[in-house]
């Protein structure tokens, strides 16, 4: 399934969350904002957890603070993750 990420991710740095991406083959671009990086990006991949789980683990390997809050968007449904955690699913 196709899925879109918007992402607010901090106590990271550029290059990390590419290396993230990269893992996910996702196309996509990343920018900072204040304190913050902001993430966009496309990808395949069988649900939003599994991705949100592997792009996680990537960032955090290279810095354990890392603390993304993703919004994962498959057609109507949204996803939104703090860390690993699923907080709240919307559709229509």
């Amino acid at each position: 399934m196709k899925l879109k990420l918007k992402a607010r991710i901090n106590r990271s740095d550029a290059q990390t969350i590419r290396h993230g991406l990269g893992l996910l083959s996702a196309r996509g671009f990343v920018r900072k904002a204040g304190d913050e990086f902001i993430v966009e990006a496309e990808m395949e991949g069988a649900s939003a957890r599994d991705l949100n789980r592997t792009f996680l683990s990537a960032l955090r390997k290279v810095e354990k603070r890392t603390t993304p809050r993703a919004e994962w968007t498959c057609g109507d449904t949204t996803e939104r993750y703090f860390d690993y955690v699923l907080k709240k699913t919307i559709k229509g």
